[in-house]
Parts: structure tokens; C-alpha cells; sequence
């Protein structure tokens, strides 16, 4: 059994991470664990890193044993949290604005900040069983959606107060929904979008309580996704897939990329849109995803994450931590 469940959580690469650094809430299946709290660390800035975002002019991004880490000047220098109640091993960040956001991660933890990030407290904990949430999105103060291992999906309508599995129906010739959930993500109307393994999109319009199926013709799993200002979805994963769709998700097309890296995440810019993967992969887009150009670093560094700093400027995250501005 474990065996199976650790082979699962290897098809994501923020756990494929997780794994290799003996986190502790991978220590065992979670009977009897008890949390502690992130320690804090001269070297944090050095700590894998799996998501990041914007919380109005800062970046807050999150990775290994509850490490959050801060920048107020574009990625320029960063600090630690102050206070992180845990120390497991955050996948996921959102933030409706600058002062409210929410991390996910392993024994199903979901942590809140009033305060821009610096200061965290925990809304939910699962101990009794590592279920990982892998991401979470929230299209204002009080709507979030959250996914995880074998179709978790959670939703809240007050501000993360409370927390609801939402029952998904099986997909398309199959008999259950029990596929992992990698990533959600929501378009300029508000509709939200979730990519799982085996080529798994859906699609909800109603702020995450019901949901469809959108079939990709893709088989692989895929790990990222983002929605373009124009409407443009793209979504991309395993061994350098990348498919597009100009109208909500209702059909897919494949896009040359080039690459047999993983692409790990998708951010969009104001000029363009970059993907990063694996092997030190970057792509970069300057026709809304219809094509892309591949740079790879020298180190063949493994990116896990990206996010926007400013008009068009970004900033990497990788297993080692922060990327030094080029």
C-alpha cells in the first residue's frame, strides 16, 4: 500500500521533490503525527520552492517543511514568515488581494494569512492520513477551491471557515473519480479549471460546485494550467505536453513544444507567457500560446515554479530554492 501511494505521488513533480527530501509529513501514513512549526532558517530562501504568486506588490512563495517566503522588492531579496504553524510541506499558494491568502499542502493542510503572508494560521489538518492538496485558488475573500490526491476537491464559501468535499461525478468511460487533482486555476469570467493525470480538465461555472469533464485527447498527466487575458486557456504537464483552447476548455489542440521536459508551471506576462519545467526548461510565447520558443539553463536546474514581478519581469523557483536574477 504505501508503496502505491508514494508511486502516485511521484507523478506530480512538486512530490516527486517532496520525496527526495524526506519530509517529515511523509514519515509514515500520518497515525499518530504530531505537527510542529516551520522552523525558521538563515538558508529558507535556499529551500525547494513549489508555488508562488502576488499578493498586491509582494511575492509570497511557499515549498519544503512550511517554509513562506517574502519579497517586497520584485524578487530582489526575500525573508522568511514569521509564524507558520507547520511544518509540512506547502504545494500550493492563492491570494484574493494583498492581505488574504491561503497555502496548501501535505496532511491536507490549509493555512490562512490576514497579513499579507507574514503571519499564518491553520484552518484545516488531516493527520490521521497524508492526503495532499496540491493547490488551491480563491476568486475573492470568501470563494476557494482546493485539489488534491484521488479527486480531493474542496470548496469554501466563507473565507476558508469551512471546508466541503464536493463529490465529482467518474469520468468518461470509466467508474469512479479517483484521479489526482494537480491544479486549479480560474479565467477572467471567473469560471474555474482543474488538471489532473491522465489528461484530466474540468470544468466548473458555478464557483467550483459542480463540475464537467472537458476532454483533452491527451492521456499523460498534466501538472500546470493558466487562463490569458483574452480568454485563452493552456495547460501543460508531462514530458513537455502543452495543449491550448480559444473557447473555455470545450475543445483542445495540441502545441508543438520541442521538449521532452516536464513543464512544472505556466505564467502569464503582459508580453508574452513562459512556461518552466524540468531540466532547466523555460518556453517562451509571444503569440497567446499558439507557439513557443525553448531556452534550456546550462545546469539543467529543475524549475518548480514562477511568478510575475512587475510588466513583463519574472522570477524562478527551483528544488535549490530562489534562481539568482540572470
Amino acid at each position: 500500500m504505501m508503496k502505491k501511494y508514494r508511486m502516485m505521488l511521484g507523478m506530480s513533480v512538486a512530490i516527486i521533490a517532496a520525496l527526495s527530501t524526506a519530509t517529515p509529513a511523509l514519515a509514515g501514513e500520518g497515525a499518530g503525527v504530531v505537527p510542529r512549526a516551520a522552523e525558521r532558517s538563515a538558508s529558507a530562501s535556499r529551500s525547494m520552492i513549489l508555488a508562488a504568486t502576488q499578493a498586491g506588490q509582494r511575492l509570497v512563495a511557499v515549498g519544503d517543511r512550511g517554509v513562506v517566503l517574502l519579497s517586497d522588492d520584485r524578487g530582489g531579496s526575500w525573508r522568511q514568515a514569521s509564524k507558520v504553524p507547520v511544518n509540512a510541506t506547502l504545494t500550493g499558494v492563492s491570494f484574493a488581494d494583498e492581505r488574504n491568502g491561503w497555502a496548501v499542502g501535505h496532511w491536507g493542510v490549509i493555512l490562512h494569512t490576514e497579513d499579507g503572508g507574514e503571519t499564518w494560521t491553520s484552518q484545516r489538518m488531516e493527520t490521521s492520513e497524508d492526503r495532499p492538496l496540491f493547490s488551491v485558488h480563491f476568486t475573492d475573500a470568501q470563494h476557494g477551491t482546493a485539489v488534491g490526491l484521488w479527486s480531493l476537491l474542496l470548496t469554501t464559501t466563507d473565507g476558508g471557515k469551512t471546508w466541503d468535499k464536493v463529490s465529482l461525478p467518474a469520468p468518461p468511460n470509466d467508474t469512479r473519480a479517483d484521479r489526482n487533482l494537480m491544479h486549479v486555476f480560474a479565467d477572467r469570467r471567473g469560471d474555474l479549471f482543474v488538471v489532473g493525470e491522465r489528461g484530466t480538465v474540468l470544468h466548473s461555472a458555478d464557483r467550483g460546485q459542480t463540475w464537467a469533464y472537458r476532454p483533452t485527447g491527451y492521456r499523460g498527466s498534466f501538472w500546470s494550467g493558466t487562463a490569458l487575458a483574452d480568454g485563452t486557456l493552456l495547460v501543460a504537464g508531462l514530458r513537455g505536453s502543452l495543449y491550448r483552447s480559444s473557447d473555455g476548455g470545450e475543445t483542445w489542440h495540441k502545441v508543438v513544444t520541442g521538449t521532452q521536459s516536464s513543464i512544472t508551471g505556466v505564467v502569464p506576462l503582459v508580453d508574452r507567457v513562459l512556461a518552466v519545467g524540468l531540466d532547466g526548461l523555460t518556453l517562451e510565447s509571444r503569440d497567446a500560446g499558439s507557439s513557443f520558443e525553448v531556452h534550456q539553463r546550462p545546469d539543467r536546474l529543475s524549475l518548480t515554479a514562477a511568478v510575475g514581478a512587475g510588466s513583463s519581469q519574472v522570477v524562478l523557483f527551483s528544488r535549490a530554492g530562489v534562481v539568482p536574477t540572470e
